[in-house]
């Protein structure tokens, strides 16, 4: 049995199982340090491509106030049902989470927030430039005076010598990939294709539904990142090795790159 789906609509079942590997702890140690060097110890934070919501419960556990946005329904609808699980238990920072699903490229919220997020290379899939300004402006008209943005990228070093012309495959007990890896130079396009193998019926442990799903991200140097945020009115604070706080090497495979809100007459949403 195959059925075909946009992006993420499959994966969203057994996303966390497959991401199981990611030390999401660890990460969110990090991103809360660099949150809290910068003066951004609580107040509202959006999480933007938040997925399945798995760094925006661990902020919310930390004290913030989160909202996460995604568009792909599927994996919010996962996000949704951790949140009523943390209902259930009474935990009530997980369980204030807001979630919207929204095109980071259009987002709308209903006012400002202290501190904007994007982690697990999010920012690599908006492939036009234009789109990308677009989201930084977005960032910024959202962002109080000072704001935070955060976000890390996989880098071209990564697209181009780790993963290249690759091909990945892994099982678990209930669902199966294979991912095929095409890294464009000329165009710095990454696409990848992946086959997925879900058992969705318990009963029938020997049969799988076969689903099929095609990603695109794209590589950005650090220079077009500072160019891009400059354009949309933003101001550049410094750029990581991921998950340290070294300078940005060729070989660095993820960068964190840290921006602040840039204040333009009348840009806010609520004044």
């Amino acid at each position: 049995m195959e059925q075909m789906n946009d992006s993420y609509m499959s994966f969203a079942t057994v996303y966390d199982e497959f991401m199981d590997n990611v030390p999401y702890d660890e990460w969110v140690e990090y991103l809360s340090g660099l949150l809290k060097e910068y003066g951004v110890n609580d107040g509202i934070i959006l999480d933007m491509g938040c997925g399945t919501g798995s760094v925006t419960r661990r902020l919310a556990k930390r004290g913030y106030d989160m909202i996460g946005i995604d568009n792909s329904s599927s994996m919010l609808q996962v996000a949704m049902e951790y949140k009523q699980q943390a209902v259930e238990e009474n935990s009530e920072k997980e369980a204030g989470i807001l979630y919207l699903l929204q095109d980071m490229r259009e987002f709308e919220l209903y006012g400002t927030v202290d501190a904007v997020v994007s982690i697990c290379d999010s920012m690599n899939y908006i492939t036009d430039k234009d789109d990308l300004c677009q989201v930084f402006r977005l960032v910024n008209n959202y962002l109080e005076k000072d704001g935070l943005f955060i976000f890390d990228l996989n880098t071209e070093y990564k697209y181009k010598n780790i993963l290249g012309e690759s091909t990945i495959a892994e099982n678990r007990d209930r669902c199966s990939f294979i991912w095929e890896n095409y890294y464009d130079e000329k165009e710095h396009i990454n696409e990848y294709d992946l086959t997925i193998f879900i058992n969705e019926d318990e009963e029938e442990e020997d049969i799988f539904t076969r689903y099929t799903e095609t990603h695109c991200q794209r590589a950005y140097s650090l220079d077009e990142i500072k160019e891009q945020l400059s354009v949309a009115g933003m101001v550049f604070v410094a750029a990581y090795d991921a998950f340290t706080k070294s300078p940005v090497r060729e070989d660095s495979e993820r960068i964190y790159v840290i921006a602040k809100e840039g204040f333009q007459e009348g840009k806010k949403y609520n004044e």
